[in-house]
């Protein structure tokens, strides 16, 4: 009887997860929302610039890399959901409403272990450290020819990685 109610005790900690369920969740949306924001604030400003015919220098580079960095924004809002859903899924119960929508769940929420959570969440972190890569670049400046063969090498290398990183977990 003592091993019945300690074993119970137990199992209920698993609720406990429900913190990280909640607050990953809160993290998304308010990533979600910071990221919108900024896509909203490049849209004025770029408006504005056009509306005076002002064209500061580096407004190309400017916009592109507000752009970029709220794209980074939600990328790492997805890894909250993914973690979200994840944590929910093994710990405390299959979500319903994906199970209804099986063409959905068999892409976005098929986790049954914690290394396909992992798995799942350090692919969106690689995209991620790609798309960060990716507003340096555009916003560097490169002034001899080392530098590019640099550049074409680093491009080459994130190629390569991506290209294996597709391949991990297929058959």
């Amino acid at each position: 009887m003592l091993e019945r109610i300690f074993e119970n005790g137990l199992w209920s900690t698993r609720f406990v997860v429900l913190f990280a369920v909640l607050f990953g969740l809160v993290g998304a949306i308010v990533l979600f929302v910071v990221a919108s924001f900024d896509i909203y604030n490049v849209t004025i400003y770029v408006f504005d610039v056009y509306m005076t015919h002002a064209h500061p220098k580096y407004f190309h580079e400017k916009v592109v890399g507000d752009i970029i960095g709220a794209v980074d924004l939600y990328l790492i809002g997805v890894v909250m959901l993914i973690f979200s859903f994840g944590l929910y899924e093994l710990f405390i119960s299959d979500i319903d409403a994906a199970k209804e929508d099986e063409e959905r769940e068999s892409k976005i929420l098929a986790i049954h272990s914690l290394d396909q959570l992992k798995d799942k969440i350090s692919k969106v972190i690689v995209m991620v450290l790609v798309v960060g890569f990716f507003k340096k670049v555009g916003l560097a400046t490169y002034s001899s020819p080392l530098e590019l063969l640099y550049l074409a090498l680093s491009i080459t290398a994130v190629s390569v990685g991506l290209y294996f990183l597709s391949k991990v977990g297929k058959h």
